[in-house]
C-alpha cells in the first residue's frame, strides 16, 4: 500500500474523499481531519506536523487564500487591494514548502494548480473575500514556475474546470464546487498521484 497526503484548503476538503475512493486497496490517504490548511503561511506553520517519513506521495493545492482580496462595492469591479499573501511572498512560501517536503520525506510531490473562480457569485455570497481569474492566472503561473525549478508534476485543476465548464461546475458562491464538481477534480488528483507513485 502506498501511503499519500493532500494538504489544501477547502476545496481539498470537497475532492479528498473522491480521492480516497479512488485509491481504496491502493494508497492509504492520511486525512488531516477536516483540517482547513489556508493559505501557503498556515502550510508552512504546520507542514512538519502534517508530514512523516514514509509518504510515497505529497499532494499540494494551495492559493486561493493566499489571493483573496477585500471586496468593492460593485460586482461588476474587481478587487483592487492587496492580496492576502502577496504574490512575492507567495513564490518564497511555495519554494520553502517543496524544499521542506524534499528534505523531510522521500515522496514524490505534485503541485496542483488553483481552479478559477466566479465573482459576480462571490459577490452576490456576500462571505467578504473575493479573487478574480486574473489572480488565479497570475498565481498559477508562479505555483508552475516554482514547481518546474523543483522538477515536480503539475496537476492542472485549473483545466479541469474550465473543460467541465465552470459554470456548471462551482457552487453559488463562485469558489466551491458542486458534488459532481468536487468528484471531478478528484478523479484528476487520485489519477495524477497513481502516475507519479507508479
Amino acid at each position: 500500500m502506498k501511503k499519500v497526503i493532500c494538504i489544501g484548503d477547502s476545496i481539498r476538503m470537497g475532492y479528498e474523499p473522491t480521492v480516497v475512493e479512488e485509491l481504496a486497496g491502493w494508497a492509504e490517504v492520511v486525512a488531516l481531519k477536516d483540517r482547513q490548511c489556508g493559505s501557503t503561511r498556515v502550510i508552512l506553520e504546520h507542514l512538519d506536523e502534517w508530514l512523516s517519513d514514509d509518504l510515497d506521495v505529497v499532494h499540494i493545492n494551495a492559493g486561493l487564500h493566499d489571493m483573496a482580496q477585500d471586496p468593492t462595492p460593485d460586482p461588476e469591479v474587481p478587487p483592487t487591494g492587496e492580496s492576502q499573501v502577496p504574490l512575492g511572498e507567495y513564490r518564497a512560501n511555495l519554494d520553502r514548502i517543496l524544499k521542506r517536503i524534499a528534505s523531510t520525506t522521500q515522496a514524490q510531490i505534485v503541485v496542483g494548480l488553483t481552479t478559477p473562480v466566479d465573482l459576480r457569485r462571490q459577490h452576490a455570497s456576500g462571505k467578504g473575500i473575493h479573487r478574480t481569474n486574473q489572480n488565479v492566472a497570475a498565481y498559477n503561473d508562479v505555483a508552475s514556475e516554482v514547481a518546474t525549478q523543483h522538477g515536480v508534476v503539475i496537476d492542472d485543476l485549473h483545466s479541469v474546470v474550465v473543460d467541465n465548464g465552470p459554470a456548471l461546475m462551482l457552487n453559488e458562491d463562485g469558489v466551491h464546487f458542486t458534488d459532481e464538481g468536487s468528484a471531478s477534480l478528484g478523479r484528476a488528483v487520485a489519477s495524477a498521484i497513481r502516475r507519479v507513485a507508479s
